[in-house]
């Protein structure tokens, strides 16, 4: 990738306690820093709902905390692909190693999906990414950018049994497109808006909280909240890796002028058509297929920026094999994209069980397929990776603790080590630390792993130490 970009997953969990959901996800947390065994917990209030001990930094860069309820996990800065899935899944590692530490394998489960089929409820994965400050951001360009961040469902939906209300309980806008027992996208039914600063209630597409978590003179942050979480690795890194393909030609202002007559309702009509024929209405009355859609953005990437690097290439062959599929046969993508693995896996379970897509059991089966235990998780099991994205469970495993090398993250895990070791009061964040007795620590640069103030800050704090104070 040519910019830093993270996730951010909220996790499901499932757990045959009475007390629910709210003790398992405590003690999990705790568990992750008891004795700093895999960071260090925040001691301080962050924000009005996060208390000191809600959370906290990971020594791999990342953060874990709880957010309305939910188990939250923050991958650290990634500036490549691969990163991007390492760290991903290793929250999914320490979550299972948590429970299997605990004993609590067989009472709680935490699940990687997008919605509570017993109430309704939806929680997020949010995109994250870095955007140059200069980046031409005219309304031309956002409305494009939108039409990208529409369309691309067609890849990255997760899909999901049945559909859920969603905003028109609340009388904001009314579905459009056919009721379906099966959908593309498990976040279609939540997003009300294209473009909106909260992140709750009115959930946007693009939120645009301007809070860059870096050098606001350079940097900005492109925060997305309309995505679904994804299982399947190929899923995961088309989702990152075009988004980021498409970034660079915004900056570049080489986006196609493709401007969608309404995002939201087009968004929501395609995750309802998962059998096509996937036609969009474009501003100026026309309707077309969002396949095409895609291709004029693959086309302007491809002729962009093929040879640029090897990770870009191995992205663009998979993208157009992808986009190939989904117009022909869109079976072929079993084991790949998520939403047409577990369509597949599932007709042949209504057809084995003689059940129906409205049958309870079957949205028992839909939770499972986003188990994050490998030895239980359905759609995993099904896995289908090119080998140029193989990851392999040891890089997992290494992921759980070592930070990215080539990201910011870097310098602030060797310093929450350092923190560790010493007996005085601190305060981590993505781009500033704190510790008593010496100036703040800048990190405000997220592509720079290491840097000579870094060397100094390192130095004050063991002479602080040291010295006493």
């Amino acid at each position: 990738m040519n910019r830093i970009a993270g996730l951010e997953t909220e996790y499901g969990c499932l757990t045959s306690d009475p007390s629910g959901p709210p003790t398992a996800v405590g003690r999990t947390r705790n568990w992750v820093f008891e004795k700093n065994r895999f960071g260090l917990a925040d001691m301080h209030q962050r924000d009005w709902d996060e208390p000191a001990g809600n959370g906290g930094f990971l020594f791999n860069g990342g953060r874990v905390y709880v957010d309305m309820g939910h188990l939250e996990y923050c991958t650290p800065e990634c500036i490549s692909l691969i990163d991007i899935l390492r760290y991903d899944r290793a929250g999914d590692a320490i979550l299972v190693q948590a429970l299997k530490d605990m004993r609590l394998t067989e009472h709680v489960s935490y699940i990687r999906n997008n919605v509570d089929h017993y109430s309704g409820a939806t929680f997020g994965c949010h995109e994250n990414y870095l955007v140059r400050r200069a980046a031409p951001l005219t309304e031309s360009n956002i409305l494009s950018l939108l039409t990208f961040l529409t369309a691309r469902l067609l890849y990255t939906g997760a899909g999901r049994v049945g559909s859920s209300p969603g905003a028109e309980l609340r009388g904001d806008i009314t579905r459009s497109g056919p009721e379906n027992q099966f959908q593309i996208s498990q976040r279609a039914d939540y997003i009300n808006n294209d473009l909106f600063e909260w992140v709750q209630f009115n959930r946007a597409i693009i939120n645009t909280r301007d809070e860059p978590l870096a050098d606001a003179r350079r940097y900005r942050r492109l925060h997305l909240l309309h995505g679904d979480t994804s299982v399947l690795p190929t899923t995961l890194l088309l989702k990152v890796g075009t988004t980021s393909l498409v970034l660079d030609l915004l900056e570049l202002d080489y986006l196609p002028k493709l401007i969608l007559a309404d995002a939201v309702m087009t968004f929501r009509s395609l995750s309802h058509q998962p059998d096509g024929p996937w036609l969009v209405p474009l501003v100026d009355g026309h309707c077309v297929s969002a396949i095409e859609v895609m291709y004029q953005y693959y086309e302007r990437a491809n002729s962009e920026f093929r040879g640029r690097d090897p990770e870009t290439d191995v992205l663009l062959r998979i993208w157009k094999q992808t986009m190939d599929s989904l117009g022909s046969d869109s079976d072929s993508l079993v084991g790949q994209i998520d939403w047409v693995t577990k369509r597949w896996l599932f007709r042949q379970f209504v057809e084995r069980e003689n059940v129906s897509w409205g049958d309870p059991w079957l949205k028992s089966q839909d939770i499972e397929f986003h188990n994050v235990d490998p030895s239980r998780g359905l759609g995993i099991a099904l896995a289908q990776t090119p080998s140029d994205w193989a990851v392999s469970p040891s890089e997992y495993t290494e992921a759980m603790r070592k930070p990215p090398a080539d990201t910011r993250a870097n310098s602030r895990s060797r310093i929450m080590h350092l923190l560790k070791e010493q007996n005085l009061r601190y305060f981590v964040d993505w781009e500033v630390i704190d510790a008593e007795g010496i100036s703040s620590l800048n990190l405000l640069n997220p592509f720079e792993s290491n840097s000579d103030e870094v060397d100094r800050w390192a130095k004050q704090l063991a002479t602080s130490q040291n010295s006493g104070t």
